[in-house]
């Protein structure tokens, strides 16, 4: 393989890089390598970093509107990869454009509807952009990490970029060609940042992961991040003269949702049990060779706003049995193989998390809760998830760097229905008007030392009531062939780290 490229696998086709159209997690990774953000999320603190922006001020509060955020955003020296200036006047028409409720982004729209933001938002001068926010909104930050791209480039469409083009963009990579599985990037001589060290970069759909560490160790790839199950590691310690495996915390999470409307679930005392009758710690020792971290929440023990719990969970299999019979769901014949009722268990088809559900099962099963497994293509086990038809199942999270995150996953304002399947992420149909109001409270609370208070007192009323069981945060797992060095793990899984690799031949 030449040495000016790299090929990287991944295990699912994205469906549209274009930033308006933007909606799975490799829509963003691919699409970032593109477009560079005003703001993205620091890799070592989770908190937001510049990036295509210089500075971010904060103004004055203003006496005629007091509720008013407003804020400045000014530009680095920075051109596109045609060599045109980034301009606030392309901030402007990027945002105007997700903005649309023709043609824009979904995510993006509630995401701006959320903070109050007033659009157009106001040219100061060919590098300055002012924002103004009806009201205080904390993650306005955070919420900048979009893709910025030229004005009047591809114009909207809902084909993929190598039948409708794509917008131009600032990112440390080109898009060249998006064909069938194959997506195809050159480097970006104007990035901002230095071009990447790699001339050509190639993205491969690989859908099996035995297939995948195969092509590394044949050397028709380079690399690929968390997508070789743990159920390989032994494999890959017989290729250590031609692999490497790279491993760090992320930001990730890995959780068993259980559907709060649930005659059996909506009880806190059978939530707590299921908790208690699972056995983590078993699981990430001899499923996912350690390389996972215990969760107690949505935020990771690397985040600034983490609160460890009052009262940790720990397995528990007789205290779980005790909260079952306080509940009234009494063990009708003892230890014996009748249990007090059965719950259907929803995963996708993978082998991981099959595997997965299998231990939680035959755990749960000592408690007395019989578990009915049900694997799902993903698109068929997603779907049920938002329309709430299913008891338990299993999902990982995106990256969960803003605590904001608490309000999308557990104010009852962002329960999908059926007219708005993608309301939210609040997919258990937890509902909580103490938790609203904190959660209300945190989205516009602007003092960080404040922030963290409500955050802990968030973390605590979860910790509690565990609408959801967070199971652990799987390290960022790398596996690269031996001539790959410099690819830098980000907490957010993201790919940015692809330009700074070099290979040795």
């Amino acid at each position: 393989m030449p040495r000016d490229e790299l090929v990287v696998l991944i295990e699912q086709p994205p469906k549209n890089l274009d930033p308006r159209y933007a909606a799975t997690s490799y829509d963003l990774k691919l699409g970032f390598l593109c477009y560079a953000r005003l703001v993205s999320v620091d890799g070592d603190t989770l908190e937001p970093r510049l990036d295509l922006a210089e500075s971010v001020t904060v103004l004055p509060q203003d006496p005629a509107h007091p509720a008013e955020l407003r804020f400045d955003v000014r530009l680095r020296p920075a051109r596109f990869a045609d060599g045109a200036e980034v301009t606030a006047a392309d901030v402007v028409y990027t945002i105007e454009r997700l903005a649309d409720e023709k043609t824009g982004s979904p995510s993006m729209r509630r995401r701006f509807s959320e903070s109050g933001l007033q659009l157009p938002p106001q040219i100061l001068d060919s590098r300055t952009v002012r924002f103004t926010l009806a009201h205080a909104h904390a993650s306005f930050r955070t919420d900048l990490d979009f893709g910025i791209f030229r004005r009047g480039t591809a114009e909207p469409t809902t084909k993929r970029p190598s039948e409708g083009g794509m917008p131009v963009g600032a990112g440390p990579f080109i898009l060249v060609s998006d064909v069938g599985e194959v997506t195809r990037f050159v480097r970006n001589p104007n990035f901002y940042g230095g071009p990447p060290t790699i001339q050509r970069l190639t993205v491969r759909v690989v859908r099996d992961s035995n297939s995948r560490l195969l092509s590394l160790v044949g050397g028709s790839a380079d690399l690929t991040q968390n997508t070789v199950s743990p159920l390989l590691f032994d494999a890959i310690g017989k290729w250590r003269t031609r692999l490497q495996l790279q491993t760090a915390p992320s930001a990730l999470l890995y959780y068993l949702g259980m559907n709060n409307e649930d005659p059996h679930l909506r009880d806190p005392r059978v939530r707590r049990a299921l908790a208690l009758g699972v056995d983590r710690e078993r699981i990430i020792r001899t499923k996912l060779h350690g390389k996972a971290t215990l969760a107690s929440g949505l935020l990771a023990p690397l985040h600034w706003a983490y609160q460890a719990p009052q009262e940790p969970l720990v397995y528990d299999p007789e205290k779980a049995r005790q909260l079952l019979d306080e509940a009234g769901f009494r063990d009708p014949d003892g230890p014996g193989p009748k249990p007090r009722f059965t719950l259907q268990y929803k995963t996708s088809t993978d082998a991981l998390p099959v595997a997965i559900a299998r231990v939680i099962a035959a755990q749960l099963a000592e408690v007395g809760i019989a578990i009915e497994l049900r694997p799902l293509e993903f698109h068929l086990f997603l779907s049920d998830v938002k329309k709430g038809n299913f008891q338990l199942y299993t999902l990982s999270s995106s990256e969960i760097a803003e605590p904001n995150v608490y309000r999308n996953f557990f104010h009852s304002s962002f329960i999908p229905s059926a007219k708005n399947l993608d309301a939210g992420l609040n997919r258990m149909r937890y509902r909580n008007p103490e938790l609203d109001v904190l959660l209300d409270e945190g989205a516009r609370e602007m003092d960080p030392a404040r922030r963290i208070t409500i955050y802990a007192r968030v973390q605590d009323l979860i910790a509690k009531e565990l609408p959801l069981l967070p199971l652990w945060h799987p390290d960022n797992v790398v596996v690269a062939r031996k001539t790959v060095q410099g690819f830098r793990m980000w907490p957010s899984a993201q790919l940015s780290g692809l330009a700074t690799v070099r290979k040795t031949e």
